[in-house]
């Protein structure tokens, strides 16, 4: 059996915004394909990071990664289009942040304007609350810590939602991508794995590092 290939998606929360261009340069040297925008609005969580202008400038920079944008914002609805239009290949809301019934429908809108749609679960939100939408998803991300700030340490019983995220993705021939962020480094990406995850989000662990390739490398 070939072993899968585990993606990493370098959160900029964590990154030095004086040398932002030059960070991304280099975890794109170290061969990440992906880029993890954690856009915060104070409200649905208690932390504030940046919106729309961030997004359009860097992807006006034309790097090639694939911009991973979580929307950990209320009202995800009045704000999609315009994080898609800005730059967004992958958008994800947090089911926690809206109505069930606008789900199905916000993920079919973001399919028309080209963007790939995910769905986020906190901490607390079992995976049985999202079954009901799985197959409309191209990304579900796990919340391994409480959203908001970085550096949290790994809640393990994420492990648990993840295999079962894998289980039903198997049995059902979903096409889904599985995604976890918090507390990830060379210890606990482990256990993601083993776990079921395929892509890995992580900021602190990267970015404060000096030998940034050497860490990613190490999470795969």
């Amino acid at each position: 059996m070939i072993n899968k290939v585990i993606e990493i998606s370098p959160s900029i929360l964590s990154a030095d915004f004086k040398f932002l261009d030059e960070d991304i340069k280099d975890i794109i040297n170290a061969g990440v394909k992906y880029l993890h925008f954690d856009v915060m609005d104070g409200q649905f969580v208690k932390n504030i990071s940046f919106g729309i202008p961030v997004l359009k400038s860097l992807k006006e920079g034309y790097y090639p990664l694939i911009f991973d944008v979580h929307l950990m914002i209320i009202d995800p609805e009045k704000y999609l289009e315009d994080f898609i239009k800005a730059g967004a290949d992958i958008v994800t809301i947090h089911y926690e942040a809206v109505k069930e019934e606008d789900i199905i429908r916000l993920s079919e809108f973001a399919h028309k304007l080209g963007t790939k749609f995910g769905l986020s679960i906190k901490p607390k939100t079992e995976v049985s609350k999202i079954k009901p939408f799985l197959k409309y998803l191209d990304l579900v991300l796990v919340m391994s810590v409480e959203p908001g700030f970085g550096g949290q340490s790994f809640i393990e019983s994420s492990c648990e939602k993840i295999s079962e995220l894998k289980k039903v993705k198997e049995e059902n021939k979903y096409q889904y991508l599985i995604e976890v962020d918090g507390g990830i480094n060379d210890k606990t990406s482990k256990k993601a794995k083993k776990a079921g995850a395929e892509i890995l989000v992580s900021g602190s662990y990267i970015f404060k590092s000096t030998n940034r390739k050497e860490k990613i490398e190490s999470l795969r």
